[in-house]
């Protein structure tokens, strides 16, 4: 994800952009309040997604735009004889120099919100790189795709793309902090997510209530321990994504929600409609 060349004092390195947005999503994997209340993995998530339903980004570093992104929820497919709801999360941006198309696939279980499939599929400059896992709640596994055999994996596993949604369905409490073990490679565990404070923000989409959110995992990077990496979500029932930032040492890499549409599906042809934020 960079985007590529910038001139000097504003350069960000393709992997450096494309590492945030892959580390941003395996920070929102699965949560509870440490300690104060029964783990969250348990608890049937208490709303469906919306098919169709698409988030549009800008991305920048510092002042200066260099890509889009988007989250949307495809529809529901059949994955070994369970539905599934395929989602999406695509990046693309860069410059003359370089160019960055990466897509984040989740295939997610309609009844116990478990990963069932991810794929990436990364395209940065001259490297194009496809990673496909098929991932087996039941038996607490997973396989790459093209090297096996089976490795363990956890009990209720989400994947980058699938934690998001996740995300959006657990209430989320002022001041708390959450703890997960739900990241399908077991090594990335726990996630954790702090509570920090409620603000108002001003997207190209408008401005909104939202609750300020830091994820800290175990790892180097913009969302280490030591980092100040910060995402903003709606203060609604709906936890949209409204923005997400962290301050690297090169610059402060950001994305901003521009739209949230939603595509209806008819006999007659599709149509697409925006959703206000509540």
């Amino acid at each position: 994800m960079p985007f590529g060349s910038c001139p000097a004092g504003h350069g960000v390195r393709g992997p450096q952009l494309r590492r945030w947005g892959a580390t941003f999503l395996v920070a929102a994997i699965g949560a509870s309040p440490i300690r104060a209340s029964a783990q969250a993995d348990t608890i049937p998530p208490s709303k469906t997604l919306t098919v169709g339903e698409r988030l549009s980004y800008d991305v920048t570093f510092g002042p200066i735009k260099v890509g889009r992104a988007s989250m949307e929820v495809m529809g529901v497919e059949e994955v070994r004889g369970r539905q599934a709801w395929h989602t999406r999360f695509q990046v693309t941006g860069g410059t003359l120099f370089f160019r960055v198309n990466d897509i984040f696939e989740s295939w997610i279980d309609t009844e116990t919100f478990s990963s069932l499939r991810f794929r990436q599929q990364l395209s940065e400059g001259s490297r194009d790189r496809l990673y496909e896992y098929e991932i087996f709640p039941e038996s607490a596994t997973y396989i790459e795709k093209g090297k096996p055999p089976a490795r363990a994996s956890v009990s209720h596993p989400l994947d980058d793309g699938s934690f998001l949604y996740f995300l959006r369905t657990v209430p989320l409490e002022l001041g708390a902090s959450y703890e997960f073990d739900r990241y399908f490679m077991p090594d990335r565990n726990p996630v954790r997510l702090d509570v920090l404070k409620r603000d108002t923000i001003d997207v190209p989409a408008g401005r909104f209530s939202a609750l300020v959110i830091r994820p800290v995992i175990k790892s180097k990077g913009v969302f280490s321990k030591d980092g100040k990496a910060q995402v903003w979500i709606s203060d609604d029932r709906d936890h949209v994504v409204l923005q997400m930032t962290s301050h690297l040492k090169i610059g402060s890499i950001s994305l901003h929600l521009r739209s949230r549409t939603v595509k209806d599906s008819s006999d007659s042809g599709a149509a697409t409609r925006s959703l206000e934020l509540r």
